[in-house]
């Protein structure tokens, strides 16, 4: 006999017990999956649409920091372009899309 007893027992048991057993071993990574989704994708979604409405709202006398780190008080607000003061007299044209965060124009700062 070329197979011994004991594997062609257990070869047949597994057969009818694979679908429990694919499962079984489906479980872990959908359970990763969930906690993944409930953890990092689903705050960083609400973070963007945060972040969108702001963009979108942006109005005159607004501050504003762009994504190279400019940070600046709106003076012009066009479809495409917000017009940025970064100085006295010193204004740039930025992409509304490259606009990271939009500030409170009536917070007070920190250290006064």
């Amino acid at each position: 006999m070329l197979i011994p007893p004991a594997f062609a027992q257990t070869a047949n048991g597994a057969a009818q017990s694979s679908g429990i057993a694919s499962f079984l071993s489906l479980a872990p990574l959908f359970l990763v999956f969930v906690v993944f989704y409930f953890l990092m994708i689903r705050p960083q979604q609400r973070r963007m649409k945060a972040l969108q409405t702001a963009v979108a709202a942006v109005k005159k006398n607004d501050s504003v920091v762009t994504a190279g780190g400019i940070v600046g008080k709106v003076t012009k607000v066009e479809d495409v372009y917000v017009e940025v003061e970064i100085a006295p007299n010193t204004r740039v044209r930025v992409v509304k899309a490259t606009l990271t965060e939009v500030l409170n124009p009536t917070a007070k700062p920190a250290n006064d």
